[in-house]
């Protein structure tokens, strides 16, 4: 990051929120990375359903209640003082990490996918707090340094819980060493949310309606009257599509087309993160503090080439015949270092693109509604990624290859680019 974005790690008014969604996401990873692996090689007690299904509804069953209560959640960001809601969330989260320690020591399945939904909910009401706060405590010049940190703090949480819990719940006692970490982590981010400064409420007066349908039509209509914050949301939504498909491709990637273990689907996950960051890095350079969105087309026709790039490369690959290979090995090849590039190439232009999205969602919104404006945003963002799920699960069962997948990512992706570009004017 430049020196003044860094900077923003040394105030108050951003440093306890950063920690506390770091540590929030990481939290998420952990146990949701936990939970398929025990699913997966058969740790929890047996179960009628296969694996894959219920690593799939495991999966489902997070992104739920960004269906269900993004609209609430929306509305309660806008009528409380955001600071005393995002504690209480964080202490809620405490005793939700209290039943997963329940949870793993009965090695219950479905009670576990209960303890996911339980922590899709939290993290659901959590997500218009987060980042309906920034603009409340950052001046208008710091949003996209605070946006570009927001973002690559939350990948690098994701990538280090996802690690975590895949190794520690293999290790003798994991379910043990896990359910203590995950209450640690719950803990740690309770006590960092008691240091974020008050954001007065946007909209006292502001009375719930707890009827969701409705309120997710208004919540959507209300993003719709200001043009560069519906494009935002819906450029947004459909980068987590893309983002979340690559992500759910990783091991048959690496396993069928690569012929490689655990390890080198980790490495694409840390080269994803790392891209993240450098993207977001770049955001703040080139941007300077600027809210702008003159970066966000190129970034997307260029996310576009590596893509296709990632699709020619990747189209004539077969996992040799000689069992699975390490992340060390994989890198040994020739063409692996082409495809390290074109997803860290890809990752980055993520950061390049979605940063000033974040920026503008928040900066031209309304005060008295911007976290309904958010919310509206994590409804869409859920919404894109369960269409791409199961547009992505209808390709492979009528065989269709995950290069393939790629091609109609990046083909769908340069219209995407067209739509900004005549939509998102450059802005100075």
């Amino acid at each position: 990051m430049t020196g003044k974005t860094s900077n923003l790690l040394k105030l108050r008014r951003f440093l306890p929120l950063f920690i506390t969604q770091f540590l929030g996401a990481m939290n998420d990873s952990l146990i949701k990375q936990a939970l398929i692996v025990m699913i997966t090689f058969g740790l929890l007690k047996s179960s009628d359903v296969s694996p894959g299904i219920l690593v799939t509804l495991a999966a489902g069953v997070f992104i739920l209640p960004f269906l269900l209560f993004s609209a609430t959640a929306g509305q309660m960001a806008d009528k409380y003082e955001k600071s005393a809601v995002i504690q209480r969330i964080k202490l809620a989260e405490i005793l939700i990490m209290a039943m997963a320690c329940l949870g793993f020591h009965l090695s219950n399945t479905y009670f576990l996918i209960f303890i996911l939904f339980l922590m899709g909910v939290q993290s659901s009401f959590f997500g218009p707090l987060k980042y309906g706060i920034l603009p409340s405590h950052l001046k208008e010049g710091e949003l996209i340094g605070g946006n570009a940190l927001i973002e690559a703090g939350t990948f690098l949480a994701i990538l280090i819980g996802t690690i975590i819990g895949g190794l520690l719940i293999i290790v003798k006692h994991g379910a043990v060493i896990v359910s203590t970490t995950l209450l640690l982590v719950a803990l740690l981010g309770w006590i960092a949310s008691r240091s974020i400064p008050v954001a007065a409420a946007a909209d006292p007066n502001l009375e719930i309606n707890f009827n969701i349908l409705q309120e997710i039509g208004r919540m959507v209509d209300r993003a719709r009257e200001t043009r560069t914050v519906f494009i935002s949301i819906i450029g947004i939504s459909w980068f987590w599509l893309v983002g979340a498909t690559f992500l759910s491709q990783f091991p048959n990637y690496s396993k069928i087309l690569l012929g490689g273990d655990a390890s080198v689907v980790t490495l694409f996950m840390f080269t994803f993160s790392l891209g993240i960051g450098i993207g977001s890095y770049w955001c703040t350079k080139l941007l300077k503090g600027v809210i702008s969105a003159k970066y966000v087309p190129l970034s997307a026709f260029a996310l576009t080439a590596f893509i296709l790039d990632l699709f020619f490369v990747s189209a004539g690959l077969h996992a040799p015949p000689s069992g699975l290979i390490t992340a060390s090995g994989f890198i040994n090849r020739p063409t692996s270092w082409r495809i390290l590039f074109d997803l860290t190439a890809i990752s980055v232009c993520g950061g390049l693109y979605t940063v000033p999205l974040y920026a503008i969602l928040q900066n031209h919104s309304d005060p008295t509604t911007r976290s309904r404006n958010i919310a509206a945003n994590n409804l869409m963002n859920a919404f894109f990624m369960v269409i791409g799920a199961v547009i992505a699960t209808i390709m492979l069962a009528v065989d269709w290859t995950i290069p393939e997948i790629f091609l109609s990512l990046a083909i769908a992706n340069g219209f995407v680019g067209l739509y900004i570009t005549r939509l998102l004017p450059s802005r100075s």
